[in-house]
Order: structure tokens, then sequence, then C-alpha cells
């Protein structure tokens, strides 16, 4: 029986704590606990990663302390300590054995590299736990849809970590666009600056350093073959390699493009042309990327398409913005009346030009706003409303996303047969569609 369901085996009545486990302890984990530390509900009570501890500060400056479940349980501990001075959180090398001994889990939040988020989810929905986890939901398509399907059959309380799904901007923009503001909306501009971190490399990296001490690493490397450690893969950099992440654009696509998607209906493209800036090869993503998605229309609109850029490149500047410059993330909506300008992951809306915003008189609002991403997660786990980005919304835009990252790998356009989950006419793309996994690793 699902715990959330009111009423059944293992419920979470509304008046008492959720007890999570953190899944991956290096930066974007910390992110989330800082979250997690603001519900006075939520108590995190086991961590989990193949590392003991790490310094990622060596790796990328994103990173703010000391990473790894040793010195993240003491952050934990420490957070706990004024209110509950014997209060302990248990460290674990491998999740599976901390969902097996840690009986009073009711929630996980997995903030692990994006090769491992479908394996973990699954495993721990299909363990009774509700989850969250982070952005791209998972690596590839075929996981996308597992993901969505076990969702469905457990019916747990599931989020998907999209924070920008949330906010206020993003309401706004999706009731602007539908409140006719902009009137019918033929493209979509999104652009962020994110590029390669490991720009000199290109493909996986040949010098062998040491293993540092503590670090599991064929765990790590999870349903991936077997790859000697590198610094250019762990803790941080790991997004610029296929196997482990997929470009800036698996990183920010499902923040930046999200509120087009939403207010849309951006399902499913039926053409994705990507144009690699730099160099890119079988193993390593480009320093930078323009794609256009290409979706038919539909009963409530004509086609439009969406266009992607990494790496530096932006959208030509509009007539209708006048003399306003465009920031170096955003997004641009493009409508025979006008256009909307947002910032990245959420931004409220701009409307352009002037006298458009004189006489378009703003919505009411419409959509149900949001008490905070992880809040509404937690009240999903207690028995609420589904969480705002839940695993079937989150598969679907995560799939439309990956669509790019599989034109980009293919290095040429794609037709997409949705119900087949096909590439026309391009057998290639099946390996990467589903992408193999290590005994053991498989989620079937």
């Amino acid at each position: 029986m699902p715990r959330h369901v009111l009423g059944g085996p293992g419920f979470v009545p509304p008046s008492e704590k959720v007890n999570v486990a953190l899944i991956g302890a290096g930066g974007q984990g910390h992110s989330n606990l800082k979250n997690l530390f603001q519900l006075d509900d939520v108590q995190v009570i086991a961590v989990a990663d193949p590392a003991e501890g790490y310094d990622p500060k060596l790796s990328h400056a994103y990173y703010k302390d000391m990473a790894g479940r040793i010195p993240t349980k003491a952050m934990i501990e420490k957070h706990y300590a004024e209110k509950s001075p014997n209060f302990s959180c248990a460290p674990y090398e491998d999740f599976r054995v901390m969902l097996e001994k840690e009986k009073s889990i009711d929630a996980v939040l997995c903030a692990t590299p994006d090769h491992t988020h479908a394996y973990i989810s699954v495993h721990a929905m299909r363990a009774g736990k509700h989850v969250y986890c982070e952005k791209p939901l998972t690596h590839n398509i075929w996981e996308a849809r597992q993901v969505a399907k076990v969702a469905a059959e457990t019916g747990v309380a599931t989020q998907m970590g999209s924070q920008g799904h949330s906010s206020v901007g993003t309401r706004e923009t999706i009731e602007y666009i539908q409140g006719g503001a902009i009137g019918t909306v033929k493209e979509v501009h999104v652009w962020v600056p994110a590029t390669r971190y490991n720009i000199e490399l290109k493909g996986y990296p040949e010098d062998k350093p040491a293993l540092p001490a503590g670090l599991n690493w064929d765990l790590w490397l999870g349903p991936r073959s077997g790859r000697d450690y590198h610094p250019a893969y762990h803790p941080f950099s790991w997004r610029d390699f296929w196997a482990f992440g997929s470009s800036g654009l698996g990183d920010f696509g499902t923040h930046d493009m999200n509120s087009a998607v939403r207010a849309l209906e951006l399902w499913s493209p039926n053409l994705v042309e990507a144009y690699s800036i730099g160099f890119s090869n079988e193993h390593i993503a480009p320093y930078g990327s323009m794609i256009h998605f290409h979706f038919p229309a539909n009963e409530k609109r004509g086609p439009i398409v969406l266009n992607w850029y990494t790496g530096g490149g932006r959208p030509a500047h509009h007539e209708a913005l006048g003399a306003y410059t465009l920031p170096r993330r955003g997004a641009l909506y493009v409508g025979d009346k006008g256009v909307i300008q947002t910032d990245g992951s959420g931004g409220p809306p701009r409307l352009f030009p002037d006298t458009r915003r004189k006489e378009f008189v703003k919505p009411e609002p419409r959509l149900k706003r949001s008490n905070g991403h992880h809040r509404d997660w937690i009240d999903a786990c207690k028995g609420g409303a589904p969480a705002s980005c839940p695993f079937d919304y989150g598969a679907q835009l995560t799939e439309t996303v990956l669509l790019g990252v599989l034109s980009q790998r293919l290095g040429k356009p794609l037709k997409w047969d949705a119900k087949n989950m096909k590439v026309e006419g391009n057998a290639e793309a099946d390996a990467f569609i589903r992408e193999a996994a290590r005994p053991g690793w498989d989620i079937v």
C-alpha cells in the first residue's frame, strides 16, 4: 500500500515528521539539504554516497564545503543538535543497504549524477518510499518512461528537482501566454551560457591517477561499464561525458524549457535538429549547441518551434524589445501581438512592446501557487495534493529534453516516432534511447 494513502499502512500523519534519506552527498545534495532544513516537519535520518569524503572545491567553485557521506552526516547532525542533542544520522556507502536496514525511512531525495537517477528512483519507489529526484529525471528516454510507469504503479509521492517549476514567475508566464498577452505564439527561444567544464579534453582522459581514499568507484559507476577513476569525472564535471551526463541541455533544459512546455503543451516534437558548437565526439559533449525542436499543431494551437542555445549563443534581437538587452540566460516567446521575455528557471514575464504592456490587463491568478518545491513534496508525502512536478510530468519534460541530447549524440536531425519510441530510419539511435546496463543495474 503506498505510504501516502490517507489512513493506509505506513501513512505519515500531517502532524508527524517525515523521515528523509539523502542519496548523493555532493553539492546538489547539500543544496537540497538546505531546503529540507527549513521544514520543521522533516528530519534527515540517513545519507548514502560512494564517497566517504572529498573536497569538491578542488573540482569546481560551485561547491562551497566538504562533501561525501561523513562530512554530510556531520552537517546534518549539527543542524538538528540544538533541538535534538542526541540526534544521529546514519551514513552508508550503498543506498541499497541503507534502504534495507533503515526501516523508518519514509522518503528519499536523490541528488546523484544523471546516470544513476532512474535506478535509484525505481528501487526506492518499489521499496514504498516517496521520491524526490534531481533533474533530468533520467539519462535516457526508455528510463523516463519506466520511471513514470513505476511511479504510477506504486502511487508514492514524487517530485523532480526542477525548482523553477514551483515559482510564481512560471505560473504568471503561463497565465500571460494562455491569456493571449502576445497572441498566437509560433516560436520560443531559450538560452543558457553553460559550456563544457573540461575545456581541453577531446574524449575520455588517458592518464590514470590514484583512486581517492574512501571512494567506491565501482559503485559510483553504477550501470556504466568499467572505467578507471579520473577527477575529470568526479566529483563534479561528469556532465561533460555522455556516459554520465547529458551536456548543458540536460543540466538546464528541464529548468528553462519548463514554462514553454507547460504553457504551450510541447509534449513530443516530431523533428529535432541539433547543431554542435565546438568539438564533440561519441564520448564527450560539445562546448555548446543550437537545437531546434519542431512541435506539430494540436487542437489548441498551431505548429511551434522551440530553439535552444548553450555555450554563449542567444536569439537575434527582436524589434519589439526596443532598447532592452537580453540577459545572459533567459527565454523569449514570440507572438503575433508582442513578445514575452523571462529570466531562466521560472523568472517573471516581461511584456513587450511598451504599447502592448500598457493595453494588456494582467490576468487574475488562475494556477495554484506553490508553497515551495520541497514543501509541496513533503505535503504530498503526508497525504496532501500531488506535488507540482511529479514524475509523470517530469518524465515527459525530461523526454523532450533528451530528444535534443539524442540528436546531438547522433550528429544529425531526427524524426521522432513517440508512440513506438523510435527514430524513423535510424536504428543507430536505439542504443541511446535505451542504454545497456551492467548486470545487477537493470531497472526492469
